[in-house]
């Protein structure tokens, strides 16, 4: 069975069994299924069982923290093969063998449903979108008066609180959404942020976007202060908050492109913040006026 999404304006398929239970773990994609005929980015199919691949040559293995996933990557035989674990010490728990173009891609899920399908589904996205003006991001977003602004940060930084202080304190705010949205630079060199079916712990997915009006880079303080970024600074927080393997060379020219296309387009800030309302206030009146 086939089921076609479109999420910022790209379209992919996902093929499973009829009445596979993985159907039920993706609730969050159903906002973002679509009728719509034409190309698709990638295709990834759900598979029972994978090649023998002893002679894979490992590329990277990329894991942020303990409790980080862990990315595995290989070449095999022409093609890329991902093993995935939920983190640094667990086991692998989904395998997927894809086209050096990630178009077309195989997994099999040996458990963790859940993270596997989601896992291999956000980087067949950023992967395919990294050459098409667009970058999936980690960052939490709060709509304001039609314009979405994008909080950035290390992992813990409190890039969800932000946008909650937002939220509680300044009327007319509401979450997008609070761990992956989606940046897309279009034809006209308008910058926007779009939902996704990824939103981490928050269950946040919606399908709306928005022009972004600012992006700010979080930094936990003992006192809150914001100062503009230059060009150099915007490019450095935006480099680290976005998906994608910089040593692929076409993958990376094409995230470095959208990457230099938007910190010339959309204001960034820095913010030093406490967890408070002053820390909102101060944001929101600095960066959305």
């Amino acid at each position: 069975m086939k089921r076609t999404f479109l999420v910022a304006g790209h379209r992919f398929d996902v093929v499973m069994p009829e009445h596979h239970l993985a159907w039920k773990e993706m609730a969050s994609y159903e906002p973002f299924m679509s009728e719509d005929e034409g190309d698709s980015i990638f295709v990834a199919e759900m598979v029972d069982a994978m090649p023998d691949t002893h002679d894979k040559q490992k590329v990277t293995v990329s894991c942020e923290s303990p409790s980080q996933p862990r990315i595995e990557l290989y070449e095999w035989q022409g093609q890329w093969l991902m093993e995935m674990a939920p983190m640094m010490d667990a086991p692998v728990r989904a395998y997927m063998i894809t086209d050096k173009a990630f178009r077309k891609a195989q997994f099999r899920v040996l458990g963790s449903m859940r993270f596997s399908l989601h896992t291999v589904m956000m980087l067949m996205f950023a992967f395919a979108t990294a050459r098409k003006n667009t970058l999936l991001m980690h960052a939490s977003v709060t709509l304001k008066d039609g314009k979405g602004y994008l909080f950035l940060g290390k992992s813990g930084t409190g890039k969800s609180t932000h946008s909650q202080l937002w939220i509680n304190n300044i009327e007319g705010c509401e979450l997008l959404n609070d761990d992956n949205p989606v940046l897309r630079v279009g034809d006209d060199g308008t910058v926007r942020v779009y939902g996704s079916p990824w939103s981490g712990k928050t269950p946040c997915y919606r399908n709306l976007n928005a022009p972004v009006g600012a992006i700010v880079d979080l930094h936990q303080a003992k006192a809150n202060k914001i100062r503009r970024l230059s060009i150099v600074e915007s490019y450095a927080a935006m480099y680290v908050s976005f998906s994608g393997y910089r040593f692929i060379k076409e993958m990376a020219d094409g995230l470095h492109a959208t990457n230099e296309k938007v910190v010339s387009t959309v204001p960034c800030y820095g913010l030093e913040c406490l967890p408070d309302a002053e820390a909102a206030f101060l944001c929101f009146n600095t960066v959305a006026h």
